[in-house]
């Protein structure tokens, strides 16, 4: 058979563009440190690296998304930190502020201190993070969430709902506390709370109420005593303790608690497992409110606390029922304070509690990582003493294939004759 001299160019050409095709792919394999450089090299590893870049890539916006929850709840806590601090201030002022030796001058003084800790207050409620949201309105993060009414009360204009950040693909977790649950809230523990009616005209002072017996049938409802005239008694006033029915007074004999003379002095009233010391004279009228905190009657709002402490302070106490009123609502106030400073510190620990799991989650998240990191190193990466080895074979056969083409290239019959 005849070989033509095309055939042989055509053969040798063709060998010689394989072996350097081969050589080629090795040195991109080396110089890209990659096994797979393009899907064709292995479409299967391909197909699981592409899944696998991606999950990396979710990975890694987590991550992000955890650096921002950790700044926000950061800020939380710290702040969180300074209204604890100035709760215990004002309690402190108010404790001061019940001595029997201080001048109106001096309660006007203190209620100067404590005006100034209810301003800090008020800037720490309305506070934002470093994106200018407002870290206690909830969602609705694009206005202040305390406002200054017209008559001077502070209202909470915010949503009721935590602003939520997806920080693991299974974890949604609250980066933010809304207003009403820091500055609106009692810790579930809140006991009773008595509450001197402003317009009483006796000089009735209470103390208490002290806890009996939490199994009362009536323990958890709310109360209030109300003092009438009554000629027939030696005193002149007898009390009624009568129950809220579905949040309103009812008139009928069903509400009606306890009832009896009130004699004062010390007189202890008990129902519904809670006990309570009145003291001083009443007015027929008179009334006292005695309910569970953050109850329907009684509902928690620290702002509202410093304010009416602050007018109290403010007002000049020179009558019986005026010292009344400044004992009543300090007494009122500490309580309130005590709730308070509770309320923010489980707000407090539970921001906390956030920002040691956001710990565990970014460890999680690193050996998630690192596992990524060392599947696609399995799938794609290149082993380079493999490839070097198959560089120089590479490179040995295409010198081969160049030496066979020169030596074929030159023969001829003539060097035969």
């Amino acid at each position: 058979m005849r070989i033509s001299t095309v055939t042989m160019f055509e053969q040798s050409t063709a060998s010689i563009n394989r072996q350097q095709s081969d050589f080629l792919k090795v040195s991109q394999q080396i110089a890209s440190g990659r096994r797979v450089v393009n899907p064709s090299d292995d479409p299967q590893a391909a197909s699981r690296a592409v899944g696998v870049d991606q999950s990396k890539a979710m990975n890694q916006q987590f991550s992000d998304s955890r650096v921002s929850a950790r700044n926000s709840l950061s800020q939380t806590e710290s702040i969180l930190n300074s209204v604890s601090d100035a709760v215990t201030s004002a309690k402190t002022l108010l404790i001061q502020a019940s001595s029997d030796t201080l001048s109106d001058v001096d309660r006007e003084s203190i209620a100067s201190e404590l005006n100034g800790i209810y301003e800090t207050m008020l800037g720490q409620a309305n506070a934002t993070d470093g994106n200018g949201r407002y870290l206690f309105g909830g969602y609705k993060d694009n206005a202040p969430p305390f406002v200054k009414s017209a008559d001077g009360n502070v209202e909470y204009n915010g949503d009721d709902s935590l602003r939520q950040q997806r920080v693991d693909a299974s974890r949604l977790m609250p980066v933010a506390e809304n207003g009403a649950t820091v500055f609106q809230g009692v810790p579930s523990g809140a006991g009773y709370i008595a509450d001197a009616n402003t317009e009483n005209q006796g000089n009735v002072t209470f103390r208490g109420p002290q806890l009996t017996d939490v199994n009362d049938p009536g323990y958890g409802d709310s109360y209030r005593v109300v003092f009438t005239e009554d000629a027939t008694l030696d005193s002149g006033i007898s009390y009624q303790v009568q129950r809220f029915d579905n949040g309103a007074w009812q008139e009928n004999a069903a509400d009606l608690v306890a009832s009896g003379e009130y004699v004062g002095e010390g007189q202890q009233l008990s129902f519904g497992g809670i006990n309570v010391t009145l003291t001083g004279s009443a007015e027929p009228d008179d009334e006292i409110l005695i309910a569970q905190a953050g109850s329907e009657q009684r509902g928690a709002d620290l702002f509202r606390t410093m304010e009416a402490a602050i007018r109290v302070l403010e007002t000049p106490a020179q009558s019986d029922a005026e010292k009344a009123a400044l004992r009543n609502t300090l007494n009122t106030s500490m309580r309130d304070l005590d709730n308070a400073l509770d309320n923010v510190l489980t707000v407090r620990a539970s921001a906390g509690a956030r920002l040691n799991e956001l710990d565990v989650i970014d460890a999680v998240g690193s050996n998630r990582k690192l596992n990524y990191e060392q599947t696609l190193s399995d799938l794609v990466d290149l082993d380079y003493a493999e490839a070097i080895s198959e560089y120089s074979l590479r490179q040995v056969g295409l010198q081969a294939s160049q030496k066979a083409f020169v030596d074929i290239k030159g023969m001829s019959l003539f060097d035969y004759m």
